[in-house]
């Protein structure tokens, strides 16, 4: 069993050997908690999520960190439009986030570190106090910035050099002249920023006088406090690589001389006709407006129906085409349960040992879920071909293959087996007695009921029926 994963630094999968033998270090970059989540954010959750489930069924131990940029401009902004406090507008939004996420079946991360967490901003004033002994960074005024010509690496991962960035800058770069020395040098603590600000904004204390830090310094300081200074995976979405995650490794590398992370894994966009889904457009939607109209189960599917790192276009096509795929696997799920009711143990059959594996090595092909999708139904077929011929053992064995690569691995919540009460058991009782009897109209007056409660009926060529709940 080998993974491969794409390495956005050198631009080529490679297979994924962690530094500790079964142990894996993961940093996901997470929200600025200033409003809802929308699909965007749940498309990177949920693609970092494919690859911790992943990592645990082959058999690692993950240590994932999330953080929460829980101060910023855009949450002082909004606090000051809604005259409340920034401590209030993040305390609102990372329980929208939760609420939100939670629907979806993302896995909990270790820890949820924040930037203004007394003991993380204690480790960030000492982070920028070594870049600052070290001759990487400069104090002006109130600030401290990083000096990106001081890291002869710069641009690495995004591939872009920095003479080119400078030449591109053009008279742009003029206008940095007076506050630091080059157009490209990034905040890495803002002191004199807060003098216009309302006198409820929080400052912290450091030696360049009270502020708070830049944006990049929190992701490098949690993932070096909690992880180590080196990590085996750090990621998020495509537009992270430039400039934070180029940031954040000029100034990791620069502080601690070791190199920052093994592996960069970025996702790619959710797009709304082409263009790229995002706040600053005014294009975007968020996760309780999709939830109102479409199962999260569905949305996750749908989340799922393309690698990771290809564009994702948002569309109600798009979606119902995902519901209708994932309501055959429900079908196909419930018939099975109501033929088989205990599992066999561990799938044994040669033929379904190999069609697990295949599900697998399309996950181990750089967490490639729309195989793996393709994979799980070529198992829901072989359901269907099967479920009226084949032994208990062997039934009981496709459940648990169907079960395992569903909700282990696709982190796809399965529908309840035995979801159905006395009186909808009734109602399917009374149309197949109907049916029996040749009353048509009766049958399908209690087919278009048991419709309107929200269910379908599947018949079996045995001539049982199965109640599957409609999504």
């Amino acid at each position: 069993m080998t993974i491969k994963v794409y390495n956005t630094l050198t631009n080529k999968k490679e297979d994924f050997i962690p530094q500790k033998q079964n142990e894996v270090s993961m940093y996901v970059c997470g929200v600025t908690p200033y409003d809802e989540v929308h699909l965007g954010h749940a498309r990177a959750y949920v693609t970092f999520d494919i690859i911790k489930r992943h990592l645990l069924n082959r058999g690692f131990a993950v240590k994932h960190i999330q953080n929460f940029t829980d101060i910023d401009d855009k949450i002082i902004d909004r606090a000051s439009k809604e005259k409340v406090t920034p401590v209030e507008i993040a305390e609102k939004y990372i329980k929208n986030y939760f609420e939100q996420t939670e629907k979806l079946n993302i896995l909990k991360a270790t820890d949820y570190p924040r930037v203004t967490d007394t003991d993380m901003m204690q480790e960030i004033v000492r982070f920028i106090q070594t870049l600052m002994d070290k001759g990487f960074a400069y104090k002006v005024g109130g600030d401290v910035y990083f000096s990106v010509e001081k890291f002869k690496d710069y641009g690495k991962l995004s591939k872009r050099n920095l003479e080119d960035l400078k030449a591109g800058a053009g008279a742009s770069a003029g206008a940095f002249s007076e506050v630091k020395k080059d157009a490209h040098d990034f905040a890495l603590w803002k002191g004199g920023y807060f003098s216009d600000k309302p006198d409820n904004i929080k400052t912290w204390p450091s030696p360049w006088g009270a502020g708070r830090p830049g944006w990049h310094i929190e992701c490098s300081v949690m993932s070096s406090k909690l992880l180590g200074d080196t990590i085996d995976i750090h990621g998020g979405g495509q537009d992270l690589i430039f400039p934070h995650h180029e940031n954040e490794i000029a100034q990791s590398e620069a502080a601690t001389g070791k190199q920052f992370v093994k592996y960069w894994i970025h996702n790619g966009f959710v797009t709304i006709n082409k263009e790229k889904m995002s706040k600053s457009l005014n294009n975007f939607f968020t996760l309780r407006e999709i939830f109102e109209k479409y199962d999260p189960r569905v949305v996750r599917y749908y989340l799922l129906t393309q690698h990771y790192k290809s564009p994702l276009d948002f569309s109600d096509e798009g979606l119902n085409a995902a519901k209708n795929a994932l309501q055959g696997l429900d079908d196909a799920y419930l018939r099975l349960s109501a033929a088989v009711k205990e599992n066999a143990g561990e799938v044994t059959n040669t033929d379904l040992k190999k069609l697990k594996e295949n599900f697998l090595e399309a996950l181990d092909d750089d967490f490639n879920s729309e195989k793996a999708l393709a994979r799980l139904h070529e198992v829901k077929s072989l359901i269907l071909n099967e479920l009226f011929k084949s032994d208990s053992q062997r039934l009981s064995q496709l459940k648990k293959l169907f079960e395992e690569s569903v909700r282990d691995s696709l982190g796809i919540t399965l529908p309840e087996a035995n979801c159905v009460n006395e009186d909808l058991q009734n109602l399917l009782e009374q149309r197949n007695a109907a049916r029996i009897a040749k009353n048509w109209q009766e049958a399908d007056k209690l087919r278009n009921l048991l419709d309107e409660k929200g269910y379908k009926i599947v018949d079996n060529k045995d001539g049982s029926s199965v109640l599957v709940k409609k999504i």
